[in-house]
């Protein structure tokens, strides 16, 4: 099992939970997940965003055959995102079954538990998406 310190944890939970991003001030373009270069035009202008937590399923993939240690979330289905701003990600998929994923449809962010450490370690929690219920959360 992968054991992520908490330090870095915690310098990353921007990222993890608050759907942190950046924006680039050069060439105006977002991207997710923060880093301290542009991946658009490689230019180190940049600042932390928060980015819109819905937007559209572009594509998906599911799969059921998974690692020792994880086959209790099998199967695991990831999705190509389309925030409302434009920004694209990959992300798990959460809340649905397979057989009700399909393209454009609506997603929203929601915390989610991702592992635990050990028996009294660290719990990790990550955003995922899922799909977008009318009358609830809405940034």
């Amino acid at each position: 099992m992968v054991r992520l310190s908490i330090s870095r944890h915690w310098r990353e939970k921007g990222a993890y939970y608050r759907l942190e991003g950046i924006e680039c001030l050069d060439c105006g373009k977002r991207s997710y997940p923060p880093a301290p270069v542009c991946p658009h035009c490689g230019s180190r202008n940049v600042r932390r965003v928060k980015l819109p937590r819905t937007g559209r399923l572009l594509s998906y993939t599911i799969t059921y055959s998974i690692p020792e240690g994880f086959r209790e979330y099998a199967p695991v289905m990831l999705g190509l995102i389309e925030l409302d701003d434009g920004t694209r990600l990959v992300s798990q998929l959460t809340d649905t079954k397979p057989e009700e994923l399909r393209e454009n449809m609506r997603v929203e962010a929601v915390l989610r538990r991702v592992q635990v450490d050990g028996e009294y370690g660290l719990i990790h929690y990550a955003l995922k998406f899922r799909p977008h219920r009318p009358g609830g959360r809405k940034e």
